[in-house]
Parts: C-alpha cells; structure tokens; sequence
C-alpha cells in the first residue's frame, strides 16, 4: 500500500513563515508613519486611534476613502521597484479625503499577491509608510494576502482605505462655490496613477517600446518616467485652508480635468479653465503622439499636468499663490467660475495649452 502526503496550506502555495518574516521587515517602516493618537502596533486584529482627539471639534465630521493605483503596478513589477507604487496608494487616497477639508488621521492598506516575497512586501510598506509621512497620517494597520493560482508569483495589487475629520461648518464642496471665485491649479508629478491602461496600450502595444527605451524628452527612461511618485497634496490643501478662505478642491485623478472639477461646481455655475495658462509635462505629450490619442481622449483620461484644483474667492488669491509658492507647489490661476448658461456644461476647457 502506497504512502500519501497529506495536503497542506505550504503545499497549496501560502507560505505563513514568509508572511511572518514580511511583517518584521515592515515594522520599523511602520513605526514612522504615526500620529501621538494612533495606539498600539503590528500584530493586532485592528488598528486603534484615540477619538478622544476628536473632542476640540464641536460637530466632528468623519470622512473615508479608498482606492488603488490601478495598473501602474504592472510598471512597478516589470521595473522590480516596488517602494513608490506605496506613495501612490497614499496620494490617491488623503486627496480625496481633503478635497472635502479634511485632515487625514489614519490609513490601512491592503496588499495582494501570488507569492510572498518578504523583502518585497517590506518595500511597498515602506512606500506606503513615507507616503503616510508626507500626508500627516498615521498607518495604523492592514493586511498582506497570498492568492496562489489566481495572481502569478509575481503579480501583485495594493488599495487602502483612509479615513479624514472636518469640522462640520468648514466642510468644503459646491454649496460654497460663488460666481467670480478665481480656479487655481496645482501641478501635477506627471501622470500620477490614472490613465494607466491607455499609457501602456499606447507604448508598448502601439509604439513597441520597452521600459528602459531611454526618451529624450524625458532625460530618463521610460519605465523612470512612468513610475514618479504621485504628488500628495493634502497638507497643502490643509495650509491653505488655514491661511485663507477656500471653497473648494478638486483631485484630477480618472476622468481628467473637466469632470472632475464639475463634481464640485454646482448646477447654476460654470467654471471656466484656460489651458493657455499652463504647459502639461511632455509625457502627455509623448503618449499623445505615440499613439495618435486625439486631445479630447487624453483630457478625459490623463490629469494634463494639473493634480488639485482650489477654488477661492478673488480676494484669497493671492495669499493661496503664495502660501503654495512657500510650500514649493507650483501653482497658477488656470480660470474663474461664472453664471452657468442654459445648456451649458459645468466645465469648458478653452485656449491652447502654452508651450
């Protein structure tokens, strides 16, 4: 009679021990991403923050968000790079939550993968922790999963989830829009982490180029300009909001510049933006051209050189130019809201971009 080896979880293709080895390489990763009200550490079935921080607020209002980076981790994994595609996931997430004026407290991650590669994982927290750093949040916890048989070894995805607090009479949104407010724009990294699909169909299906193709136009590779880190905003939408009145920010993330900032301009207003008033890195120039994408498809896809919009009333402009001019943030007025037409769109985009 023949011996049988019984099944086991090591044979089905997770590895506990590389999970464990991986949550020691991240601890002192995490250690830096906290906030003196975030409590405990790794290990826990969840992470904890003292509310009790909460009580200077008169109506504290909480927000969320989650998100991922979509498939820029198909760059970060043919690169071998897996530390930036962290500071992604954490840009993605706290500007959204401070588009409403909120402060980001706290995030949790969640990584996926085909294998567990301890040294690996450890870098996309790492990523993730710096991130943290530079939003002024804490990262208080997540989770690492290993899904043999649906993600190849070397297949991975992130997401997170954050969650902000506003005072309830400083929310921020339409309804404090008013007509004459001044659009300021932010500049963007580059692509920051949308559009991806239509990026990699345009270079490698259509242009047949590889990651380390050295572009001109770039003065690095591709596979270099494909991954810089997304720009992470939210502590200079929160400085302005200290430093002068504003009504409203916008994250230019998937859908590009219009339709994003029409989610937050209400329905008798239009707002008007110059593209004269700016020139868009020449990565979208680049994909544009390799691909024959007409402006239309790009500017529906790609931020164009614009991550965060702040809209103020015309008397706050120049102290937010300056305050984001202090803070090393290139910005400009890109455009002002008006009186809405019948028929008209929440948003035109007018002019030719400079340059």
């Amino acid at each position: 009679m023949s011996e049988t080896t019984g099944a086991s979880y090591a044979a089905a293709g997770v590895d506990i021990d590389a999970g464990d080895r991986a949550v020691e390489l991240m601890k002192e990763w995490v250690k830096k991403a906290t906030r003196p009200e975030a409590l405990g550490g790794l290990g826990g079935f969840a992470g904890l923050f003292d509310a009790s921080a909460l009580k200077r607020y008169e109506r504290p209002l909480l927000a969320s968000a989650t998100d991922g980076v979509g498939t820029k981790v198909d760059i970060a994994r043919q690169m071998g790079v897996y530390d930036s595609i962290g500071h992604d996931l954490v840009g993605m997430v706290v500007d959204d939550l401070v588009v409403c004026g909120a402060e980001p407290l706290f995030m949790t991650d969640y990584i996926c993968v085909g294998k567990v590669y301890p040294e690996r994982v450890a870098q996309i927290v790492k990523g993730i922790a710096e991130g943290c750093v530079l939003a002024g949040c804490a990262l208080v916890g997540g989770e690492t999963a290993e899904h043999p048989g649906l993600l190849g070894p070397d297949e991975f995805d992130v997401a997170g989830a954050g969650t902000g607090v506003v005072e309830a009479d400083r929310l921020l949104g339409a309804e404090r829009i008013r007509s004459g407010d001044a659009v300021i724009a932010m500049a963007s990294s580059g692509l920051h982490s949308n559009g991806y699909s239509l990026v990699r169909h345009v270079v490698f299906d259509r242009a047949g180029w590889s990651l380390d193709r050295e572009v001109a136009e770039f003065g690095r590779s591709l596979g270099e300009e494909l991954l810089e880190p997304t720009k992470i905003y939210s502590l200079d939408c929160l400085a302005l909001t200290r430093t002068t009145e504003v009504h409203a920010f916008s994250h230019i993330t998937g859908g590009g510049l219009a339709n994003n900032l029409a989610r937050v301009v209400p329905d008798h207003l239009h707002a008007t933006v110059d593209r004269s008033t700016w020139t868009p890195g020449p990565v979208f120039d680049v994909v544009g051209a390799a691909g024959q994408v007409a402006r239309p498809e790009l500017e529906k896809t790609l931020n164009m050189g614009v991550g965060m919009i702040a809209v103020v009333p015309q008397e706050s402009v120049d102290v937010a130019l300056a305050t984001l001019a202090d803070r090393g943030v290139d910005a400009w007025v890109a455009g002002r809201v008006t009186e809405r037409a019948d028929g008209a769109e929440a948003v035109s985009l007018t002019g030719d971009y400079a340059g």
